[in-house]
C-alpha cells in the first residue's frame, strides 16, 4: 500500500488501528516527516501507547532497552533474550487489554542492518488473532535502498503502508505559504505578490523548510525597508 502527502497522518493511523504491524514513512529532508509525525501522535487514541527511537545507531539488544524505557517498562535483566522476554510480557498484558503499542524510529536509514533485523524479529511479535506490535519506520529515500539488501529482503517484504512525502507542487507551495500566514494571525491580503511567490517555489522547489526560510528572510526584508509589499526583489 502507498500513500503519498495528502492524508498521510490519516494514511499512517489507519495502518495502526488495523493492525498493519510494519509501516514505513519516507521523504527527503526538509519534506516534513518530523512535521508528520507530530501530527500522528497528536491524533492517536487513547489506547494507543507510543514509544520514539531518535538514536539510530543502537545495537539490537539496545534498541529493545530503548523501547522499554520509553515505554516505561522496567528491564528484568540485559541480554537481549530478557529484555525480548520483558518486552513480550508487556505486550501480551498490554494486548490483553485492548490496547495498542506504537513504536516510532526516526532515521531509520541510518540504522545498521542487524538493528533493522531485529526491528522484522519485533514485528512478529503476536498472538494468533493481533499483531501486538506496530512499528513505523521514518527515514529519507535511502531508507529504501536500504531496505532493498537482500538481508533485508522479508523486512521489505513485511511493509504494510508505505508512505511518500514529496516537494510540494506549484499551487501546493501557495497555498502552503497563505496557510502559514493565516495561522500566524494574517487577517487581509498575501503580503507576497504573484512574482514573489514564483521566485519562492523557484527558489524553494516545494520543499517545505526551505520555503519557510526563504519567505522568513523576505518579511525580514521587507520589515528592513518598511514596504507592505513583497516584491521578487525581495526574495533572496
Amino acid at each position: 500500500n502507498v500513500a503519498e502527502n495528502a492524508g498521510g497522518p490519516h494514511t499512517l493511523l489507519y495502518g495502526i488501528t488495523s493492525q498493519k504491524g510494519l509501516m514505513a514513512l519516507v521523504g527527503d529532508v526538509g519534506t516534513g516527516k518530523t512535521t508528520l509525525c507530530r501530527a500522528l501522535l497528536r491524533e492517536l487514541p487513547d489506547s494507543v501507547q507510543s514509544a520514539l527511537v531518535l538514536n539510530p545507531h543502537l545495537s539490537d539488544a539496545d534498541l529493545i532497552g530503548t523501547i522499554l524505557d520509553d515505554l516505561g517498562v522496567g528491564r528484568r535483566g540485559a541480554t537481549k533474550g530478557e529484555l525480548m522476554t520483558s518486552l513480550s510480557q508487556f505486550l501480551l498484558a498490554t494486548g490483553s487489554e485492548g490496547k495498542t503499542v506504537l513504536v516510532i524510529v526516526d532515521e531509520a536509514q541510518q540504522m545498521s542492518v542487524e538493528s533493522l533485523e531485529q526491528i522484522r524479529i519485533l514485528s512478529n511479535l503476536e498472538t494468533a488473532t493481533r499483531k501486538l506490535l506496530q512499528i513505523l519506520l521514518v527515514g529519507q529515500p535511502e531508507l529504501e535502498e536500504k531496505l532493498k539488501l537482500n538481508e533485508l529482503r522479508q523486512l521489505d517484504q513485511r511493509i504494510g503502508i508505505r508512505c511518500y512525502l514529496k516537494p510540494l507542487p506549484r499551487k501546493e507551495t501557495y497555498r502552503y505559504v497563505e496557510h502559514r500566514l493565516r495561522v500566524a494571525g494574517l487577517p487581509g491580503a498575501l503580503p507576497f505578490t504573484r512574482g514573489a511567490l514564483a521566485k519562492i517555489y523557484k527558489y524553494s522547489r516545494g520543499i517545505p523548510r526551505v520555503i519557510n526560510l526563504v519567505c522568513d528572510r523576505a518579511l525580514m526584508a521587507g520589515f528592513s525597508d518598511r514596504v507592505r509589499e513583497i516584491t521578487p526583489t525581495l526574495v533572496t
